[in-house]
Order: structure tokens, then C-alpha cells, then sequence
């Protein structure tokens, strides 16, 4: 997924820490000329546009992504509850608004549905195997659907493992591979969050990670198993 224009540079900490959060890229221009330069090859995905800070240079900047051969969309537009009326016979100018200050939950729920609605950046990096499914982009994690509460390392340990299927990792490899060769704990580190992933895993998919005697841990099957 190509980053999303955002406006202005820089934006409202809420915006960047939302996106950030929602595993959105994103690239902040002051204004049209900033926007075309720093475009990315594949074109900018979408764009969120925080008008509360300046009306007339965000409706500007609007209005320049839509004249293009190829009219930036999705848009959302950010806009102060003294600004509403100023919406009127502009709606060609946005996809979509919310008002400032804006709720992290509903940045990131606007946003995926006009995603949705315009068929563009829908799906994001995934990691599944079986009814195991990683979002790489949300750090979220899901069996069956139902969603796992997850800690920070639980899930950096459970996406490492998820992502080298069938292969060994001893031990020590996944404390210097996961936790960083900076990090100081005994093997026994590995161990604990391996037993808790067991548990939030629940019975059923628990054998996603075996035990390798006298080796260390493996993801799923091997391609040797029969």
C-alpha cells in the first residue's frame, strides 16, 4: 500500500500517532506543490486533509488533487465544528469528514471505509495459517476470527514463528532473533511466552507451536512430516 498524504506538516499529533497505529504509511506536504513532489511512483493511496488549521489552503490543496488527470481519492477531510457550514457545495471536494479533534477509533473506521468503498488499499499484510490470522500492519492477531489478547513480545514472538513455518529456532536464536541481541534473559524467557502463546492459542491450535526435544520450538509442520 502506497502512504497517504496527510495535511499539513507537520500534522496534528493525533493524526500521525492514529495512522501510525492503524499501520497506515503516511507522507505530511504543506500544500499542492509539496504534494506532487514528494509523490511516491505508484501515486499517493488517499489523502487526510486537517482544514481546522487553515480552511482556505486545505480546500486549496483539495481542490488541486481533484483537478488531476486522475482525482486523488479517498479523501477525508478534517474540519472544526465552526467549519461545517462552510462545507456547503464542496462536497466534490472530499470523500468523507470528521470533526476535530478527531477520535483515533474513528479516523481508522472512516478510513477503512472508504478504502472499502473505493476498492483501494483493502486488504493489508496478513499472515495466516490456517484459521490463524496475523495483521501486520495493526498488530492484531485472530483465531477464527475471534481476536487474541496479546502482549507486545507475545505477538513479535508469535509473528517471527508464524512467518518461518516448519523451521527449528533454538532457543537462543529466537532471544537474539525476537528480543534483540541487546537483550540479557535466559532461555527460560523463551519458554514462558512460548507456554503462555499455548494457552491464549486455546486447546485446539495450541499444537501450532511444538517443542523440538533438545532443539528448541517449530511453527506448524515440518515438510519432512507425512
Amino acid at each position: 500500500m502506497e502512504a497517504l498524504l496527510v495535511h499539513p506538516d507537520p500534522p496534528p499529533a493525533a493524526i500521525s500517532q492514529t495512522l501510525e497505529q492503524a499501520g497506515y504509511p503516511w507522507k505530511a506536504a504543506a500544500g499542492a506543490h509539496a504534494a506532487t513532489a514528494m509523490e511516491p511512483e505508484d501515486g499517493w493511496s488517499g489523502a487526510v486533509v486537517c482544514a481546522d488549521a487553515g480552511l482556505d489552503e486545505a480546500f486549496a490543496l483539495c481542490r488541486a488533487l481533484r483537478k488531476r488527470d486522475l482525482p486523488l481519492e479517498p479523501l477525508l477531510l478534517v474540519v472544526a465544528g465552526d467549519q461545517l457550514e462552510n462545507l456547503e457545495l464542496r462536497e466534490d471536494l472530499f470523500d468523507d469528514f470528521c470533526l476535530s479533534p478527531p477520535q483515533s477509533a474513528e479516523i481508522a473506521a472512516r478510513l477503512k471505509h472508504l478504502f472499502w468503498r473505493t476498492g483501494r488499499g483493502t486488504r493489508p499484510e496478513l499472515v495466516e495459517y490456517g484459521p490463524l490470522v496475523l495483521n501486520l500492519e495493526t498488530y492484531q492477531a485472530a483465531v477464527g476470527g475471534h481476536p487474541l489478547d496479546l502482549t507486545y513480545m507475545e505477538y513479535e514472538l508469535l509473528k517471527f514463528l508464524a512467518t518461518h513455518p516448519g523451521k527449528v529456532f533454538s532457543r537462543e536464536t529466537l532471544l537474539s532473533r525476537v528480543w534483540g541481541y541487546e537483550y540479557y534473559g535466559g532461555a527460560r524467557t523463551v519458554d514462558v511466552h512460548v507456554r503462555r502463546l499455548r494457552a491464549k492459542l486455546g486447546n485446539e491450535q495450541e499444537h501450532l507451536i511444538q517443542t523440538v526435544r533438545s532443539v528448541g520450538y517449530r511453527f506448524g509442520q515440518s515438510r519432512w512430516s507425512i
